[in-house]
């Protein structure tokens, strides 16, 4: 990995500190079918903007989450990253991440390493890996570092070479368990009696999550949370499926063996397109509830994921390899794969960018 000093002539990153159109994109994330996931704003080129402006066009766009590409401070990543919600803004969150990251490559940025990148955010440094093919692409016309001053030129990963991205998981700053009364008010908030639960622990990555785990995938499906109980609460409720109940028992006993054997969990070896896919059946059923950040449901929720995975297979509750739905009560097709790999944990899912243009913010 070569490093570049900020602001040298090789240097394509600088910011757009003027004022005008910006480069834009929303990209779909997660999905396993075109517009089955969690859309992401992308703004390219974010230097010059406030903090304000960066809030009002979050509320204006009105999505879970609207992001802003900006060149980074540290020389060990690529780009830098904020992440906002119609709310606030969050240190991280996941599928932001992922979107994110293949706007900037679609864009023509070039990462340091290859097949792998570094996004700062407020969270830190997060890695993330690249899937499929290697052929590279030239940045079109329209993506050149005058127009959109958040990428760096030249040859890039083809389209394939990202469809599926994946990120490490970042460390909790908040885990353990759930003081009773807490607890206690999401169970009421959504709906549950107190043996619906099978456990719960905090699994905040930065958004503040709290996992709950239940009886199986079919009582996730069935809540009807009482939002304005929820509150500021940030509820994460994942459950088992039945036909998957049997591969999971086995996974995770087995776990020491499995890992050993497969080639794919080799140390280092892992990508998003070896974690990522569509089209198996899902272990688990996940739904995301935020009211308190103007999001009653997130339909797909990578830094959600990440959390319960950290917890679930750290507790031995989860294989290290699973699938994850989510979104499918409010319309979505929403697929996840989690693999761990050494100590990380990785998140992986799909991204496909819906429509390009541009914004103009002032």
């Amino acid at each position: 990995m070569t490093s570049r000093p900020l602001g040298s002539s090789s240097d394509t990153t600088a910011d757009q500190s003027v004022s005008g159109p910006r480069a834009f994109r929303q990209v779909d994330v997660f999905g396993s079918a075109p517009l089955g996931g969690n859309p992401v704003a992308v703004v390219h080129g974010a230097g010059g903007l406030d903090e304000a402006t960066m809030a009002a066009f979050a509320r204006w766009t009105n999505l879970s989450e609207t992001t802003f590409l900006l060149s980074p401070t540290d020389a060990g990543a690529d780009y830098r990253l904020r992440i906002f919600t119609p709310g606030g803004e969050l240190p991280f969150a996941g599928h932001p991440t992922l979107g994110s990251a293949h706007a900037w490559l679609e864009a023509g940025g070039t990462p340091r390493s290859a097949g792998t990148l570094v996004q700062e955010c407020g969270a830190g440094l997060v890695t993330l890996r690249l899937g499929g093919g290697s052929a590279p692409r030239e940045a079109g016309p329209s993506e050149d570092a005058s127009t959109d001053t958040s990428i760096r030129t030249g040859a890039s990963p083809a389209p394939e070479a990202y469809a599926a991205i994946a990120f490490a998981a970042p460390p909790l700053m908040r885990s353990g368990p759930v003081d009773a009364e807490t607890l206690a008010a999401a169970v009421a908030a959504l709906g549950l009696r107190e043996d619906d639960v099978v456990a719960s622990s905090w699994v905040d990555n930065g958004p503040g999550w709290m996992g709950i785990l239940v009886r199986d995938a079919a009582l996730v499906r069935s809540l009807t949370p009482d939002f304005s109980a929820v509150g500021d609460l940030r509820l994460g409720v994942i459950g088992a499926y039945p036909e998957a109940e049997a591969h999971i028992e086995h996974e995770v006993t087995q776990a020491g063996d499995a890992h050993a054997a497969r080639p794919e969990h080799a140390e280092g070896t892992s990508t998003a397109s070896s974690t990522y896919d569509p089209v198996r059946p899902a272990d688990y059923e996940v739904r995301a509830f935020v009211p308190g950040v103007g999001v009653p449901e997130d339909p797909v929720t990578g830094s959600l994921n990440a959390g319960l995975a950290q917890w679930l297979i750290g507790a031995g509750i989860a294989p290290r390899r699973y699938t994850a739905s989510q979104g499918t009560q409010v319309g979505r097709t929403g697929i996840v794969g989690i693999e761990q790999v050494g100590e990380d944990i990785w998140v992986s899912g799909s991204t496909r960018t819906v429509f390009t243009g541009t914004a103009d913010l002032g």
